[in-house]
This record gives structure tokens, sequence and C-alpha cells, in this order.
């Protein structure tokens, strides 16, 4: 269930980043280079736009769903993120002892003469 929910999710992903970058926009975009003027004798008169807004707004709910259901599986298996670096016990070394540092020798100290 969790690999159709998350392919289903790349490819929501890949069509709704398809239909952005497809419609027109104020200076033409990628939709102008793949369509141009011949997109509007097979869209209507207003071509492709009416189309790809509404692909553009489906793909996007599909998207939210898609997330939503995978986070409710989530929720509902108790898994966290936090558990795949916890799933293993870290074997941990003991810290290297550093060794105590040299005594500094202390000066004799000579008596003032008088």
């Amino acid at each position: 269930m969790n690999g159709l929910a998350l392919t289903l999710l790349i490819i929501f992903g890949i069509l709704l980043i398809g239909t952005i970058l497809l419609q027109p926009g104020t200076k033409g975009g990628l939709g102008a280079s793949f369509g141009g003027g011949g997109a509007n004798s097979a869209f209507g008169a207003q071509g492709a736009t009416p189309f790809l807004s509404k692909a553009t707004y489906w793909l996007a709910g599909g998207f939210l769903a898609t997330t939503l259901f995978i986070e409710v599986l989530i929720i509902r298996q108790n898994r966290s993120v936090l558990e795949k670096t916890t799933d293993k016990p870290v074997a941990t070394a003991p810290a290297p002892v550093a060794p105590a540092p040299a005594p500094v020798p202390v000066p004799a100290q000579v008596p003032a003469k008088k």
C-alpha cells in the first residue's frame, strides 16, 4: 500500500510540474514553444488555457490527497523518521583519555640580600 501511494505521489508531482510549465504566461514560456499558435485550433479560441488550468487544479488536489493519505498511513503505523536512526544500537567507544599535563617546575626562591 505504501509503495502504491508513493508511486501515485511521484506521478502526480511530475504531471503537476508538466502542466504548470505548459501553461502560457505573459511571455509565452514553454507552452508557446510546444503549442504555439496551432494549439488554438485544437482547443478552441482560448487555446489550452482552460484545460491546463483545470488539469492543474485536479492534479494539485490529487497530490495533496495522496500526501495526506501517506501521512495517515505513517501515523497509523506509529512510525517516525527518527526510528530509522534509533533502530540499530550504536556501539560507542570510550572517549580517549587525555594524558595529564606535565607538572610545571616552580623556580626556587632565592632569599633577598640585605
